[in-house]
């Protein structure tokens, strides 16, 4: 039973923006995806940090997520990212996912998942240069206390944090963020959202007490990160 972690999946099967068109690494992103995925055992947890589906509804993305259902895996935990257009209520997704019988596919938001006895813990984030005249600062604040309603379920568990947004890279830090973590004592941080040549600016390894991780989709060849064996 292993613990992996992938973001940036941008599939689009029932909408008309395949990531082809940008070439480079995204040229047959689905096969190398549904390739890359076969590192994953069938009782393995895969935690998948946002941009999933170009779907603006989920109807329009019920092919994907047939697609990531049908992936190795026994339970794959889906965090918001910022182009998940079709994220609703926790209510309605999940009802959704059981009434199309998608079995593998959790909802991680307002709250935590276990990996044994390690906590994985999770949100969307936020950038404060998206934030044009201080009118998405409801938002950022409202991450903040999904981020810690999904620490303070851990516990005291030991945990792991998956984000969207990436908390720090070079040139940039959301302190609250990062002070947030360190209260909670997360050993590890994954986060994707970053491509092409932004993947230099991201902040890997050990930073404080927190380790770091990029894990958009393009950036691992889109083969899932093995975090627990």
């Amino acid at each position: 039973m292993a613990l992996f972690a992938i973001g940036d999946t941008h599939l689009s099967f029932g909408s008309p923006k395949p990531m082809d068109v940008f070439g480079g690494k995204w040229v047959g992103y689905v096969d190398k995806l549904r390739e890359g995925f076969q590192c994953v055992g069938p009782e393995d947890t895969v935690v998948l940090c946002g941009d999933l589906s170009w779907g603006m509804s989920l109807e329009e993305a019920e092919q994907d997520f047939a697609f990531l259902d049908a992936l190795p895996g026994k339970r794959k935990l889906l965090l918001k990212g910022n182009h998940d257009y079709w994220w609703n209520t926790a209510a309605k997704m999940n009802g959704f996912f059981e009434a199309h019988r998608f079995q593998t596919l959790k909802i991680l938001h307002n709250n935590c998942y276990f990996y044994g006895d390690t906590a994985l813990c999770g949100t969307r984030g936020w950038f404060y240069e998206e934030d044009e005249g201080g009118h998405n600062e409801k938002v950022f604040r409202r991450e903040l206390l999904r981020l810690e309603t999904s620490l303070k379920a851990a516990g005291e568990h030991e945990k792991l944090c998956f984000l969207h947004y990436p908390p720090c890279y070079e040139g940039y830090t959301c302190a609250e963020i990062i002070a947030l973590m360190e209260q909670y004592e997360v050993a590890c941080c994954c986060y994707g959202h970053l491509h092409g040549g932004s993947h230099r600016l991201a902040i890997s390894g050990q930073r404080g007490s927190i380790e770091y991780h990029l894990i958009s989709a393009d950036h691992l060849e889109f083969r899932p990160f093995l975090l627990r064996a």
